[in-house]
């Protein structure tokens, strides 16, 4: 009955031991001269607003609207351009310059179907009024009307023809025709790729060049099963270049996919909220998009370390001396961190009843009690 009783007393001296242990593990002391050899700074947790993202992969694109492809009707020898990959143009700049015979002929036509309508004008007009006093026969001011309509109407659809071709109609009334027109851009934005060079025949199909709208680049995202119903339209994007991942651009969503995709992902279209000069289809891109708001406390996220798949702040605690020696002492807590941004994150601690509002933490160099508490000799987490 003694000997039982004396193992029990001594398995609970030892289970009070281990459990002082564990308690005092996470208590770090350092001393004044320990102290100024690192760089802690001591500040508080801060009430904030943080978005909750969902993480996402994607590309620039443009839609087909945006990506214009350049031709010329009747074809010809490309006699001049300027444009490479990469020129960026203003709706309005001259592209090429395309050269055929055939324009002068088309030209020549025009020319001479507009002279002949002042005289078939002048004798409408005539027949008209000797008809009206009943001097002409109604067969002479048929003819001469339909004559006038006929030629209005060659006129109009040689005129079409013309501005189709990029002819300025203005200067060849003026008697001014060439056998070169010229090509100008249509849209603001860049070529994309050029697909002829100097001296060159084009067909009537064959591409000169792609120009892109810069104000149709957008965002698509890939977004997959078990985040979809997080996503709205309207919600803030925000992505980075794989070449620039600390540089951040903002889109917004304004069309999500209909159709889940084999690898049960959709396409989610972002916005552009500015333009940017860097972009161009194509390019890679990582994004977050943000799915809502919280309002939770925050600290810098070097005030967060990290051990045995945990994550802990640093609570400072009162100072006291000992043989003379002050000494600073820190708690290290076990928290739950959140959504983060901007160098933000946040946190909620597992101990219940702490209170984090008035609790000073450590807000910088916190690896560095972290090594103190974890790598010293004494085994009592005391660092000296």
């Amino acid at each position: 009955m003694l000997s039982c009783g004396e193992s029990t007393s001594e398995e609970k001296i030892e289970e009070k031991s281990e459990k002082y242990s564990e308690e005092n593990e996470n208590q770090i002391e350092l001393t004044n001269e320990q102290l100024k050899n690192t760089n802690i700074q001591i500040g508080n947790a801060e009430m904030r607003s943080l978005g909750s993202e969902i993480s996402v992969n994607g590309i620039i694109d443009v839609p087909p609207q945006g990506n214009i492809s350049i031709n010329i009707p009747y074809g010809g020898f490309l006699k001049y351009t300027e444009m490479l990959p990469g020129t960026k143009v203003k709706k309005g700049q001259l592209l090429a310059v395309i050269e055929n015979p055939m324009f002068i002929d088309i030209q020549q036509n025009y020319l001479e179907t507009l002279a002949k309508g002042e005289y078939l004008k002048t004798d409408f007009e005539r027949q008209e009024i000797l008809y009206n006093e009943e001097v002409s026969s109604a067969k002479v001011y048929q003819q001469a009307k339909s004559m006038y309509n006929t030629n209005r109407a060659q006129i109009n659809a040689m005129e079409e023809k013309l501005r189709l071709i990029g002819v300025n109609l203005k200067s060849l009334k003026a008697g001014k025709v060439s056998s070169a027109v010229n090509i100008y851009s249509p849209v603001t934005g860049q070529v994309r790729e050029v697909f002829s060079n100097i001296g060159k025949f084009v067909g009537p199909e064959d591409i000169i060049m792609d120009v892109t709208d810069a104000k149709d680049l957008h965002v698509e995202l890939t977004v997959y099963e078990s985040d979809i119903t997080k996503v709205q339209t309207g919600q803030k994007i925000r992505f980075s270049l794989a070449n620039k991942p600390e540089s951040w651009k903002e889109a917004e969503v304004f069309l999500i996919g209909s159709g889940v995709r084999d690898d049960r992902s959709i396409t989610v279209h972002g916005h552009l909220l500015e333009e940017y000069e860097d972009l161009w289809p194509g390019m890679f891109v990582n994004a977050r998009i943000e799915t809502g708001t919280s309002d939770s406390y925050t600290l810098p996220q070097d005030a967060v370390v990290r051990f045995n798949s945990k994550n802990y702040i640093f609570i400072s605690k009162e100072s006291n001396k000992e043989n003379g020696v002050e000494k600073h002492n820190f708690e290290m807590v076990e928290v739950i961190t959140g959504s983060s941004e901007a160098g933000i994150i946040q946190i909620d601690l597992v101990e219940e009843g702490f209170d984090i509002k008035s609790a000073s933490i450590v807000i910088k160099d916190a690896n560095t009690l972290l090594a103190t508490a974890k790598n010293s000799d004494d085994g009592g987490g005391h660092g000296h």
